[in-house]
């Protein structure tokens, strides 16, 4: 079970089954509104072929979000959190694919990392394992399957909105013209966009009550279809007449199947969007209420079509009895405006994922509830959205258009999550190899399938969504290489430990009082714009801390375990190395907030050093490593280490003194030091100048590094770095600007790097 619903109980996942049917199911709950529609763009031939087409959608919807998404997908979960990017962070965590160091002491020592060491009867995980590892090319191309699954998701929120307000609002085009409905769509999705901000936790309660009404109609119509037109449409769940629609219509019921896809447009969706809720609410709304609605719905429509197939080009309306026509349109209209909401907030989730990996240029994040980790709401990303929904709304202009453009994203985005499950079953869960084969070749040769038949549709539309994947892999792509490559110029150019000797004894740099926050991304090491900060200002504040902000690929690191600290040599200059861990849900504090919390944190740090250097010299006279002891110890880049105190990594927890368990974690029993013993005087000194120095000054020094292309690098790179990521990193937000640093706190130093 995840994180998520180890720690809920009933009552809280009832709350978020009933919120979950307002964000989740809005898209595959309208898709009843044009799916026969899209099926029959020539109108019906034959009785039969309806028949074939329902036999065809109830195992469509069976097979995928039932089987595939909410009994197995749902638990490839990155504790709690879905999407390609939660994927791609579970599968680093336990093997090393990630193009930036993650197997660092620094990711491991989290109780929410669990990395297990593969058995020694599953050696075939191990051997796949290995050769992964082991391949440069098998890192990239499982970066970029997972940017382009993300890329995938994100252009498919732009097209649901569309078409799915569209295709309500047309309810009202045979009165008021095509022309009329356009622009009532486009005001539709501008106040759909507006409301955004206020958050998934308002925008479920708000919604869900509508899509449960909505769910109610069209089941309750779908009822009254079946019995009043021809009950015997039931057949169609032998599975006879699909192969029977197939031999009748050959290549034309291939081509169709781009139609009935679209009744599961918006599964991808349950997962996306997991970080919003848990599993169990997930599975709860969807069995219980969303798959019986929506089944009905198309049973009833096949029904009536039986009875009057004449009317396919409008079916659902048609079918609507007369004295509910109107409440039924007012739901319809208010469920396709929530039907966005699935993929918006699925974008969302992912964009967030990607940020904190390093995979997408600046951007601010708002978290929007402070009792529900992952509810985020991304100001530019909601605008970006809002323009390109309108501007598909103005151009495509029908709902048979748009359809075109429909779904090739999704089904690409599908076969992508399918991939990685596959690979996620074979090495991390250890199934069986004819598991882990029924599970990608039934679901996989699906997709493709349909997949295939969505390419029919390439330039009628459906190269807009391909497009704009594209696009965005592109830039997420550019922007992580600059970002990796950033990473391993500091990691190779970083400051030698005679250097910091050397400025320690050196008279002509003095200190300044006050602390220094110098960030880099460096997690072990001095990064090299140190050196030439001092050489170019030769002084230094009485108190320096090497502050790096360490992406981990987990959700959300606990408070307690988030900073980690060393010393750095010499330590009487007062030098010291914060690791600040956070998952990719986590929010950053407030800059005064942050500053408290480090410091309590640095002032914890001080005393338990002290304390272990005691107990260490009265049972081994070992000592506490020192950053260069640590560098010589730990190789940067695969986490290994060896055994021993000399590599003992100090994780604060803030003010107090060590646990009896921590204790004994060093070799020692916990009766050899009382708790209660009186401070330690040194350590004392030292907390109170920290806090004498903090009342002074508080300085955040940003390393800004202008990034550019060797001279010798070939003329792709030059483009890549000169042009195209340096037009990304001035049009994005700054670092200080997501920070919210206070601007008298903060002093830039810059840099070039060649890389």
């Amino acid at each position: 079970m995840t994180g998520h619903d180890s720690k809920m109980g009933l009552l809280t996942t009832l709350s978020f089954a009933f919120q979950s049917i307002g964000i989740v199911y809005g898209d595959i709950g309208t898709s009843p509104l044009y799916v026969y529609a899209s099926t029959f763009t020539d109108g019906i031939k034959n009785k039969d072929d309806i028949l074939g087409v329902l036999s065809l959608i109830i195992y469509t919807i069976v097979l995928i979000p039932m089987l595939k998404y909410v009994f197995i997908v749902l638990w490839a979960n990155d504790n709690g959190n879905g999407g390609a990017f939660a994927l791609y962070s579970l599968i680093c965590r336990h093997i090393k694919m990630s193009l930036i160091p993650n197997q660092q002491p620094e990711d491991k020592e989290l109780s929410n990392y669990k990395l297990e060491t593969p058995s020694s009867q599953m050696k075939r995980a191990q051997k796949i394992k290995h050769k992964l590892e082991g391949s440069y090319y098998a890192r990239i191309i499982l970066l970029l399957v997972t940017i382009m699954g993300t890329s995938m998701v994100i252009g498919d929120g732009i097209l649901t909105p569309t078409i799915s307000v569209l295709s309500a609002v047309s309810g009202i085009s045979t009165s008021l013209g095509q022309d009329v409905v356009v622009g009532i769509t486009i005001a539709i999705l501008i106040v759909l966009f507006a409301g955004q901000r206020f958050g998934t936790d308002k925008v479920g309660f708000t919604f869900a009550p509508i899509i449960f009404i909505w769910f109610l109609f069209i089941g309750g119509i779908g009822l009254y279809n079946l019995f009043k037109y021809d009950i015997g449409v039931l057949r169609a769940f032998n599975p006879k007449y699909i192969v029977d629609y197939f031999k009748r219509n050959g290549k034309d019921g291939w081509i169709s199947l781009g139609g009935v896809f679209l009744c599961i447009t918006g599964s991808e969706a349950m997962f996306a969007d997991l970080g919003h809720f848990n599993v169990r609410s997930i599975q709860l709304s969807f069995s219980f209420i969303t798959f019986p609605a929506i089944l009905t719905a198309y049973i009833g429509q096949a029904a009536y079509l039986q009875k009057f197939p004449q009317n396919v080009a409008n079916t659902f309306y048609d079918s609507i009895p007369g004295p509910i026509y109107w409440p039924t349109f007012v739901v319809a209209v208010g469920a396709a405006i929530i039907a966005s909401q699935a993929m918006i907030s699925g974008a969302f989730s992912i964009i967030s994922q990607a940020l904190s990996l390093g995979c997408f240029p600046t951007i601010k994040v708002v978290h929007t509830s402070h009792k529900h980790q992952g509810q985020v709401y991304i100001p530019e990303v909601n605008y970006m959205f809002m323009i390109a929904c309108i501007v598909v709304c103005a151009a495509f202009k029908t709902t048979e258009k748009i359809s075109h453009a429909y779904g090739i994203a999704v089904v690409g985005d599908m076969f992508i999550t399918t991939s990685l499950v596959s690979l996620i079953m074979l090495v991390i869960w250890k199934k069986s190899i004819w598991q882990v084969a029924l599970f990608y070749f039934v679901f996989g040769f699906t997709e493709l399938f349909y997949f295939s038949a969505q390419l029919t549709k390439f330039t009628g539309g459906g190269y807009l969504p391909l497009v704009s994947a594209f696009f965005l892999t592109l830039v997420m792509g550019i922007w992580h290489y600059v970002y990796k490559e950033k990473y391993l110029f500091e990691l190779k150019n970083k400051v030698s430990t005679e250097y910091l000797r050397e400025i320690a004894s050196n008279p002509n740099i003095s200190r300044v009082p006050g602390i220094g926050f110098l960030y880099t991304d460096l997690v072990q090491g001095i990064p090299p714009i140190f050196q030439h900060f001092i050489d170019s200002v030769p002084s230094i504040h009485s108190v320096i801390v090497f502050v790096s902000i360490k992406a981990i690929p987990v959700s959300i690191v606990a408070l307690e375990e988030r900073f980690l600290f060393r010393q750095v040599d010499p330590k009487e200059y007062r030098m010291f190395r914060c690791v600040v861990r956070h998952g990719y849900n986590d929010i950053l504090e407030d800059p005064v907030e942050f500053e408290l919390q480090l410091i309590q944190h640095l002032k914890g740090f001080i005393q338990e050093q002290s304390l272990i250097h005691e107990v260490d010299q009265v049972a081994t006279n070992e000592q506490v490593p020192s950053e260069s002891e640590m560098e010589d110890n730990v190789k940067e880049g695969n986490g290994t280490r060896s055994n021993g105190s000399s590599n003992r990594i100090i994780q604060s927890q803030g003010l107090s003194r060590p646990s009896s368990d921590s204790i004994q974690s060093l070799g020692l029993s916990a009766t050899k030091l009382s708790l209660s013993s009186p401070p330690i005087i040194g350590a004392e000194e030292e907390v109170k100048f920290i806090e004498k120095e903090m009342e002074k000054s508080v300085v955040h020094l940003l390393t800004e590094a202008e990034v550019v292309a060797h001279p010798n690098s070939s003329f792709l790179n030059k483009i890549v770095v000169n042009y195209a990521y340096s037009f990304l990193r001035k049009n994005f937000r700054q670092r200080e600007q997501l920070m919210a640093i206070p601007r008298k706190k903060l002093l830039k130093v810059g840099m070039t790097y060649e890389i």
